[in-house]
């Protein structure tokens, strides 16, 4: 009964969204979701950083800087980053996404002409191939990312530019270069594929992963965060640690890579 249930849920959520299927084969779609998702995410963290300007409670929940920086330096850190430097880095974002991405994500669209079936995925269908679509992007993230570490010549045309924010916050999550952005997004979707999603799985795969990168590079160590309760993954503490040294923890959400190789910072 209790199955049945969730198949009819899931299929009512389906099939509404397959009554816009010229909607969702557009080539436009996929970029215009991810750019309009990733601002919807970091809204609440700009209202926390407006917050954080005249609240200590909101600051108190700021990460602190490395224990190597000078201490005037942590000070600075620790506060939350200005309007100034959110709208650079939107305006930034926005030309990547206008110039590469778009275009990008249009031509991938077109090539791969995915159908849309009749049928949703259960409920389990789709727990197992969100969790294999995150497990599977977490080993290829660690590998590029640590590539891009190792090797000097990707450090300095793809990856340096993501670096700069020093100190991230959450709209900097995607604020890397072209080439590393374009890569991301293939990352994501040759997960997607190889796991072999439901394109509703691929839709949930593709929206968490968006809200993860958002709260690693948030800044802020809160309460209700999601490594707070699943022990598994870093966080915005594992991955700020990496901003401040870059040489450890490149797996973008789980623990278990840097561990095993021995480049966690913990």
């Amino acid at each position: 009964m209790c199955a049945a249930s969730d198949a009819l849920l899931l299929q009512g959520l389906w099939e509404q969204l397959r009554s816009r299927e010229e909607l969702l084969l557009s080539p436009y779609l996929p970029a215009s979701c991810a750019f309009l998702t990733h601002m919807l995410l970091c809204a609440p963290f700009l209202a926390l950083d407006a917050l954080g300007c005249v609240c200590q409670r909101v600051r108190s929940y700021r990460i602190p800087a490395g224990r190597e920086e000078p201490q005037q330096q942590q000070q600075q850190q620790q506060e939350p980053p200005s309007l100034r430097r959110w709208l650079r880095c939107f305006w930034r974002l926005l030309g990547n996404y206008v110039i590469v991405i778009l275009p990008a994500a249009a031509l991938l669209q077109k090539l791969r002409t995915p159908r849309l079936p009749d049928l949703a995925p259960s409920c389990w269908r789709l727990f197992v191939e969100v969790t294999a679509c995150f497990l599977l992007f977490d080993l290829l993230f660690f590998i590029w990312h640590y590539s891009m570490h190792r090797v000097p010549w990707l450090y300095r045309n793809v990856h340096q530019l993501h670096h700069q924010n020093r100190t991230p916050f959450a709209l900097a999550a995607q604020d890397a270069s072209p080439t590393e952005l374009l890569s991301l997004l293939l990352l994501a979707l040759g997960s997607a594929w190889l796991v072999g999603c439901h394109p509703l799985s691929e839709a949930f795969f593709h929206l968490l992963n968006s809200w993860l990168a958002v709260e690693d590079h948030c800044g802020y160590d809160l309460p209700w965060a999601l490594h707070r309760l699943l022990p598994c993954l870093g966080g915005a503490p594992h991955h700020q640690a990496h901003h401040s040294q870059p040489w450890g923890n490149y797996a973008p959400y789980f623990t278990h890579w840097d561990h095993l190789c021995g480049t966690s910072l913990s």
